[in-house]
Formats: structure tokens, C-alpha cells, sequence
């Protein structure tokens, strides 16, 4: 059988092991909004970290990158989420079969708080979706720097049936539902890293 001739009952079976119950009702903290000095007022200056980006044309919310952790792996997995973001679909990650690996989201808040902010993923398989994640990632004011948030620690699958490629659907939202960035890559899980 080759590496990627799985039925559509197989997948339906791996769709069922991977389904989550219905999110716990999440209770939003209130919309705050952060008042930003006037910094041409001489006794302003010391304020200018906590109120970056007056730019109205920047978005609030910049996802900047994400990155594939894994201690295993030969090279780091590393996509610049500011660029093409067509050009993931052609190159996709490589991942060896059972390694454990978690996902890192860099993003930068430039105006206001932002309430509520998520990561949610959809993983498909010969057009089937097999897996939903949805991560809980904080409320998070503005600053020079960027913030780093880490998912759980995850394996990734493995055997003959696990092996091939995988469409992956992101998207970082918030509360009140506005989508900061949708992305969509491919991972191909192979028997070795450069098998």
C-alpha cells in the first residue's frame, strides 16, 4: 500500500479519535481601550513604550511569524507570516513520524488592548477534515516587543496510514471576532526527516 492511500473510513476513524468536546463558555473580560499620551509634550517621553503605533493604516494586531519547536529536527521550521502567504501551500514542512514538537505564534499588539485573542487550527486530509484545535491565548496591551505564545506539546502521528500530507488551516482571532490573520500550510509527515 503506498504512503498515502488511506480510505475514506480510515480517515473518518482518525477524525473521530481527534474530535474535542465543545469549547467551555469563555466569559471575555470588558473591552478596555489604553489612552495614548501626547509625545510631543516634553514630560511625556517616559510613556512612549506603553503606546507605540498611532499609524492608523498598521493593524492593532500584527502576526508576525510562526515556528515549528521540535528539539529533533535537522533545520528550524520557521514560516514569515508577513510575506507570500500563498507560497506555504507549495512548500510544506517536513516532520518525522512521532516526534514531539509545539507550535510558537510571535505577534506584536501596536495600539490598543486586545481582549481574548486565539489561535485556531483545522487540519485536513485528502480533503477531510481529521483534527479542530483551538487555543486560548490572553488579552495582551500594547508594546515595543513582540509577544511569543506556545501551544501544548504535541505528537505527531505515525505509521504507514499517518504518513503523507496534511492541509493546515490557522487563524488568529479574538473575542469579538475580528480575524487578524488566516493562513493555510502544508505539513508532510514522512517516515524520516529527509526520507
Amino acid at each position: 500500500m503506498a504512503e498515502d492511500e488511506v480510505t475514506p473510513e480510515q480517515l473518518a476513524a482518525i477524525a473521530a479519535e481527534n474530535e474535542e468536546p465543545e469549547p467551555v463558555n469563555y466569559k471575555p473580560p470588558a473591552q478596555k481601550s489604553k489612552n495614548c499620551p501626547d509625545f510631543s509634550s516634553p514630560e511625556e517621553p517616559t510613556r512612549l513604550n506603553s503606546c507605540l503605533l498611532q499609524d492608523p493604516t498598521v493593524p492593532n494586531v500584527q502576526v508576525t511569524r510562526m515556528s515549528l519547536l521540535c528539539e529533533t529536527a535537522p533545520n528550524p521550521l520557521i514560516l514569515d507570516l508577513q510575506g507570500d502567504l500563498e507560497a506555504f501551500k507549495k512548500n510544506p514542512f517536513v516532520l518525522k513520524e512521532g516526534v514531539e514538537y509545539k507550535i510558537k505564534i510571535s505577534f506584536k499588539v501596536n495600539r490598543e488592548i486586545v481582549s481574548g485573542l486565539k489561535y485556531v487550527q483545522q487540519t485536513y486530509r485528502k480533503g477531510m477534515r481529521i483534527d479542530k484545535s483551538d487555543y486560548m491565548v490572553g488579552s495582551y496591551g500594547p508594546r515595543a516587543n513582540e509577544y511569543d505564545f506556545l501551544t501544548t506539546m504535541e505528537e505527531a502521528p505515525k505509521g504507514v496510514l499517518a504518513r503523507g500530507n496534511y492541509e493546515i488551516k490557522s487563524k488568529f482571532t479574538d473575542d469579538d471576532k475580528h480575524d487578524h490573520l488566516s493562513w493555510e500550510w502544508n505539513l508532510n509527515i514522512k517516515k524520516d526527516w529527509k526520507d
